[in-house]
């Protein structure tokens, strides 16, 4: 029996790829092999021997501790795309949000009464306070050009507008699935300068968090309007509070809220549902679930964010999996001590990613525990596994 342990509550989906009767998943559970989670906290988590995976269920992982798990011999799935369309529509309602003041006119409402004047008559006297643009011909600028922004600037072809994308990392699956009609920007003043909507769709790293400052909102049109539903910290609050206040922009719309943001002057927040529908929760276990079962039983590596993608069928003879430092003769060192048992390697899979690797190796019969014991000793080794067919 694998036991794993739910951080949070998760999506029952999941009975249906790890079935009861192999897999024990509960939140009581104790040293487990593998772990569920959302959004608890990872971070200060002791991490116990025979732990094997984390599965985030959903993109972020801000909330696990990525190096810390891959040298104790831990991936990290997350489950990037299942909730892409959540997201994307919530982005779509954002942009309408920007442009017809709508979340103002739903307040407005609701303090009309009947009096001198019928309600009616109040609603056509007070309605062109509320006037806003059409989005179709306006300039849509994409910052990101994954799972999300990929869908977001599709959708802003659909609706008209005239979309600028920009992401010097995009994918060659998602430069395929692009829209001709998406421009490529050559970089990212361009989409800054030349955008009525700027909506952000990148993750979060040291390198870009506060990438839209003051300096870059000095460039913008000041009647441009800033989405945010990639993540909070991307943006300088105090500069766009400051812009907004100086009309230097015209409305900010984000899914993050905070204490400063709460009541400022044309700021749009709503409380982070970007993935909040059932049907994104459901996708996003059912994707982690597949991906950490596939992982358990055949080493197989999709959607890892700390160890290489090392896609692999069933084993169909005995299976070796390795996990280690990527540093040079860590390869030879495992081959050798492999063939110095009499083990006949049938298949060798090697793949890196930044400073962690994984080999895979199929031999001919199964290794003695004096050969694992061996290769789990080697200082650039951090775990071996065994998988029989």
């Amino acid at each position: 029996m694998i036991n794993i342990q739910k951080l949070n509550s998760i999506s029952p989906v999941y009975h249906g790829i790890l079935p009861d009767a192999e897999y024990n998943v509960s939140y009581e559970v104790e040293n487990p092999d593998a772990i569920l989670v959302r959004s608890a906290s990872l971070h200060d988590m002791a991490i116990n021997d025979n732990l094997l995976c984390v599965g985030r269920a959903g993109a972020g992982v801000n909330n696990i501790p990525l190096e810390k798990m891959a040298e104790h011999g831990v991936v990290v799935f997350n489950s990037p795309g299942a909730n892409a369309n959540a997201v994307k529509e919530l982005v779509l309602a954002g942009l309408l949000l920007a442009s017809r003041r709508i979340a103002d006119g739903i307040e407005w409402c609701k303090g009309l009464t009947p009096g001198e004047q019928s309600v009616e008559k109040q609603v056509e006297a007070g309605k062109k306070q509320f006037i806003g643009p059409e989005l179709s011909g306006k300039v849509l600028g994409v910052i990101g050009l994954g799972a999300i922004g990929l869908q977001v600037a599709n959708a802003g072809v659909a609706l008209g507008m005239n979309v600028l994308g920009y992401d010097p990392y995009i994918s060659v699956d998602n430069a395929w699935r692009l829209s001709r009609s998406v421009t490529h920007a050559m970089s990212l003043d361009e989409v800054i300068e030349k955008s009525d909507y700027i909506t952000l769709h990148v993750p979060l790293t040291d390198g870009n968090r506060g990438m839209i400052d003051a300096g870059a909102i000095s460039r913008m049109k000041n009647t441009a309007a800033l989405l945010n539903f990639a993540r909070g910290p991307l943006v300088n609050v105090a500069d766009v509070k400051e812009a907004l206040e100086q009309g230097q922009l015209r409305v900010y719309v984000t899914d993050f809220p905070e204490e400063r943001l709460i009541g400022a002057r044309n700021v749009i927040v709503t409380p982070h549902l970007g993935a909040s529908t059932p049907e994104s929760e459901d996708n996003c276990v059912r994707m982690v679930a597949k991906q950490m079962n596939d992982f358990i039983k055949y080493g197989s590596i999709v959607n890892s964010v700390n160890y290489p993608n090392t896609p692999l069928a069933k084993p169909a003879i005995p299976r070796i999996t390795v996990l280690h430092k990527n540093v040079p003769n860590v390869i030879g060192a495992i081959t050798q001590i492999i063939s110095g048992e009499g083990l006949n390697i049938e298949n060798m899979v090697n793949q890196s990613r930044g400073a962690y690797a994984y080999t895979v190796l199929d031999v001919d019969a199964k290794p003695s525990a004096l050969t694992r014991e061996k290769l789990q000793a080697l200082e650039t080794v951090y775990r071996t596994r065994l998988l029989m067919p």
